[in-house]
């Protein structure tokens, strides 16, 4: 079987050249302005795992996205029980300093 030489080879069967139009075709460039301790943390993960920056970055928003799809799936689970203590307004999320006030919560309490 023949020697392949991969300086004879077309620039198309070069990866680094591949990366490029896959990146730019699929993907679009966000610059983020981030704390110093977050880039600390971003980095010593990417060294770490031997991951680039930005894959480390993707997964954190991705597992972030997952996180508040997870609060919807919370609240569905308990919707039956909002609203069903009985003897409080109905407006109580809106007048709660007024409700609060007529309770005497928050007042000074004689010795």
């Amino acid at each position: 079987m023949p020697k392949i030489q991969w300086t004879n080879l077309p620039s198309a069967f070069c990866l680094t050249d591949m990366a490029l139009p896959y990146y730019n075709a699929r993907m679009k460039t966000l610059t983020v302005r981030l704390p110093e301790a977050v880039v600390a943390q971003i980095e010593a993960e990417s060294r770490g795992r031997k991951l680039s920056k930005s894959d480390v970055v993707r997964e954190r928003l991705s597992v972030a996205a997952g996180t508040s799809r997870r609060r919807h799936v919370l609240l569905d689970a308990i919707a039956d029980l909002v609203g069903s203590v009985d003897g409080l307004p109905a407006d109580l999320s809106a007048r709660k300093k007024a409700y609060l006030k007529t309770t005497g919560y928050g007042q000074k309490r004689g010795r």
